[in-house]
């Protein structure tokens, strides 16, 4: 079991940035951001795989965030820019320690098993 939290979330306007950090307390082989807007399910965002650096993007947020790891602070971020109202939503760090991330099911909540409190974005 690995405790993830978050921090940088706070309201921006449109075409705003945040920058998102996600603290890790120990070794994970895949982490990664996910969303959850009122009355929607939760969506996967971003992933890394920690120990090659590849990523995986929603279409929604391509060229417009960008996943990043500190590996020497087991830190994760999330830089968020040219934000819109339709990325408001709590945002929640995620990790997993059994397999890395892979393209197929890469945003699947099912497969992290580590969980963040969640820190809220909203966009106006």
């Amino acid at each position: 079991h690995v405790q993830l939290v978050e921090s940088g979330g706070g309201s921006v306007q449109a075409g705003g940035s945040l920058r998102l950090s996600c603290a890790a307390s120990g070794y994970t082989l895949c982490m990664g951001w996910f969303r959850q807007a009122p009355g929607k399910e939760r969506e996967g965002v971003a992933v890394i795989s920690t120990s090659s650096g590849s990523t995986y993007y929603a279409d929604s947020v391509k060229d417009r965030f960008t996943i990043s790891q500190d590996s020497n602070k087991n830190t994760l971020y999330l830089q968020m820019n040219n934000l819109k109202p339709e990325d408001t939503a709590m945002y929640y760090c995620a990790a997993r320690l059994t397999f890395a991330c892979t393209g197929g099911s890469w945003g699947a909540v099912y497969n992290f098993p580590n969980w963040g409190q969640g820190t809220q974005v909203t966009v106006s």
